[in-house]
């Protein structure tokens, strides 16, 4: 069972989920799934097809977007876009949770959401240290 790390009130992040977490994702409020990991990163996964299946079954929107090592501008965007749009609480989820983080972070930098400090403060607060993603995050923050 893979333990789902609250960051906002809107958004929380995870390290690999099985086929059952996700049912639990729903039974506790979430209404979106991204899953940020790679179709066959791991030989142990589920499968992509077996997890859209179990987050459609559960009443889950779900996205794909997948990548390895730093968010790429697309990912960051459509990140972005998800969380904006999305009907209830988000849960993404990767191998570890760090790229769906830093995902998270940047997608928040650059739509102004939130100041580098905050966003920072509230990943160490779920368990994930973004000190050094500070400028990166100050390089998406609006300018005043």
């Amino acid at each position: 069972m893979s333990e789902f790390h609250r960051v906002t009130p809107h958004f929380a992040v995870a390290g690999q989920v099985t086929l059952d977490d996700i049912a639990r994702a729903s039974a506790e409020g979430f209404k979106v799934l991204v899953i940020n990991r790679p179709e066959g990163e791991d030989p142990d996964q589920p499968r992509l097809t077996d997890v859209k299946a179990a987050a459609e079954a559960a009443g889950l929107q779900f996205h794909a977007l997948p990548f390895t090592g730093p968010p790429p501008p697309a990912a960051v965007a459509e990140t972005a876009e998800i969380i904006e749009q999305a009907p209830g609480p988000v849960l993404a989820y990767c191998r570890t949770g760090r790229r769906s983080i830093m995902a998270w972070a940047m997608a928040e930098a650059l739509a102004g959401n939130k100041t580098p400090d905050q966003i920072i403060a509230l990943a160490a607060k779920a368990g994930y240290d973004l000190a050094g993603a500070r400028g990166a995050l100050d390089t998406l923050a609006p300018k005043p």
